[in-house]
C-alpha cells in the first residue's frame, strides 16, 4: 500500500462514454490517486476491475439529480470532474430531464463541494455553449477569445450554458474548509470513438437504411472532431494542474483538441463508417436548404402529432450538420502542458476496429489494417 494516503477523486458520469475512457486512464496514469468513486445512474461492475492494492475504484450508484446522492458520493473527496450530462441534440427526452441532469445536477456538486470543503472541481462542458447558431453563422478555427453571435437554442445547449456559467462564477467562493473553489470548463467539440452511443446509433440506422447516407452539408463544411482518449488525457491534466498552478487554471474554459482532420461531419464519419460498408450519396447536398428546412419543420410537426418527445431531424441538427464550426488553439497546451496522447493514426485505427466489431465481422478482418486517411 501507500505510504502516505493518496488523493480521492469523484467522477461523476463515470459510466458514460467519455467517464469510461476517462477512469480507464485515471487508473493506469495517475500515481498520485488512491481512489477513484465512479458515480452513475447505472454501474459498470468493470470499472471495479482496474482497482489495484494502490488504488481502490469504487462504483456509486445515484442520480446526479439528487442532491442527497451527490452529497454522500463526496464525503471525503479532494477533487470532482463532473462529467455527468445528459447529450440530446436529438430532443429524444423531456426538457425537464435535461436541465434536472444537466443544470440541477451542476448545482448539487457545486453545494456538495462548498458544503464538504472539497477545493477543486474540473466541469466537462461542451462546444454548444458557444455555438453553431442557428442564423448559420460559421465558427472557423476559432479560440476561446473568439467573438461568436452565441444564441443557445434548446433545452441541451441552454442547460449546458447555464451550468458551466454556474461552475465559473463559482471559482474563487469559500468552502467548508476555509479555502475557496477552484473551477475550470473543458469544451470538447465532436467527440468521437470506440463505444461511442451516439456513432453506435448512427451505424444501426444507416444499415437499416441499407448503408446509404444522404449528403445534407456542403464539402466546404468543417467541424472540429476530437478522440475521446485525448479528451480523457485533457482531463487528467486539467485536474493535475488544479491542484499544482489553481491561480492559471481557476475561472478559465478550454476547448478540447487534438490533430484529427477538419471535415464535415458527415465527412468525417464516412472515414470510421466507410470500410463497413456505409456510403455517401451525392457531392452536393440531396436538396437545397430551404427544402432540408421544411423538412425538419415536418420532422417536428409530426412527432408533435404523434406525441414524441422529440425529433431526431429537427432544425437544431440541421443547423448543426450544416454550419462549421472548429477549433484552432493551444491554451490547454500553454496553461497545462496537454499534447494529444493519441496521434490521429491511432485514433482511426482504434474506432475502426470498434465499428468492425459492430459489423459484426473480426478488428482483423477487412478494413481493419488499412492505411488510416491522410488529414
Amino acid at each position: 500500500m501507500r505510504a502516505e494516503p493518496g488523493l480521492v477523486y469523484l467522477v461523476t458520469g463515470g459510466c458514460g462514454f467519455l467517464g469510461r475512457h476517462l477512469v480507464r486512464l485515471l487508473a493506469r496514469r495517475e500515481r498520485q490517486v488512491a481512489e477513484i468513486r465512479v458515480f452513475d445512474l447505472r454501474g459498470d461492475p468493470e470499472l471495479c476491475s482496474l482497482s489495484t492494492e494502490a488504488l481502490q475504484v469504487k462504483l456509486i450508484q445515484g442520480d446526479i439529480a439528487d442532491a442527497g446522492s451527490v452529497t454522500e458520493a463526496a464525503r471525503g473527496v479532494d477533487l470532482v470532474i463532473h462529467t455527468a450530462g445528459l447529450v440530446d441534440v436529438w430532443q429524444t427526452n423531456t426538457a425537464e430531464r435535461i436541465w434536472a441532469v444537466n443544470c440541477q445536477g451542476t448545482i448539487n456538486v457545486l453545494n456538495a463541494c462548498k458544503e464538504l470543503g472539497i477545493r477543486y472541481l474540473l466541469y466537462t462542458s461542451s462546444m454548444e455553449v458557444v455555438g453553431p447558431n442557428m442564423d448559420r453563422d460559421h465558427f472557423i478555427r476559432g479560440n476561446e477569445d473568439t467573438k461568436y453571435n452565441i444564441q443557445n437554442v434548446g433545452p441541451y445547449a441552454q442547460s449546458k450554458a447555464k451550468a458551466e456559467k454556474l461552475v465559473l462564477s463559482a471559482n474563487g467562493e469559500k468552502v467548508a474548509s476555509g479555502g475557496t473553489l477552484v473551477t475550470c470548463s473543458l469544451r470538447p467539440t465532436g467527440i468521437y470513438g470506440e463505444d461511442n452511443p451516439i456513432m453506435e446509433k448512427l451505424y444501426h440506422s444507416l444499415m437499416a437504411f441499407g448503408g446509404r447516407r444522404l449528403r445534407l452539408a456542403g464539402r466546404e463544411v468543417e467541424h472540429g472532431r476530437v478522440y475521446v482518449g485525448n479528451v480523457a488525457w485533457m482531463h487528467l491534466l486539467a485536474a493535475r494542474a488544479l491542484h499544482r498552478t489553481p491561480d492559471v487554471l481557476g475561472g478559465q474554459v478550454y476547448f478540447c483538441y487534438d490533430d484529427s482532420p477538419y471535415l464535415s461531419y458527415e465527412d468525417f464519419d464516412s472515414l470510421i463508417l466507410g470500410p463497413v460498408g456505409i456510403r455517401m450519396v451525392g457531392r452536393t447536398p440531396v436538396l437545397p436548404y430551404w427544402a432540408l428546412y421544411l423538412l425538419a419543420l415536418l420532422c417536428e410537426g409530426l412527432a408533435l402529432a404523434l406525441r414524441q418527445t422529440g425529433a431526431i431531424f429537427n432544425r437544431y441538427t440541421l443547423a448543426m450538420i450544416t454550419t462549421a464550426f472548429s477549433v484552432r488553439t493551444n491554451k490547454a497546451s500553454r496553461h497545462f502542458g496537454y499534447s494529444p496522447l493519441v496521434p490521429w493514426a491511432q485514433s482511426w485505427a482504434r474506432t475502426q476496429a470498434w465499428v468492425q466489431s459492430l459489423a459484426g465481422r473480426d478488428a482483423r478482418g477487412p478494413g481493419a489494417g488499412r492505411t488510416p486517411p491522410a488529414d
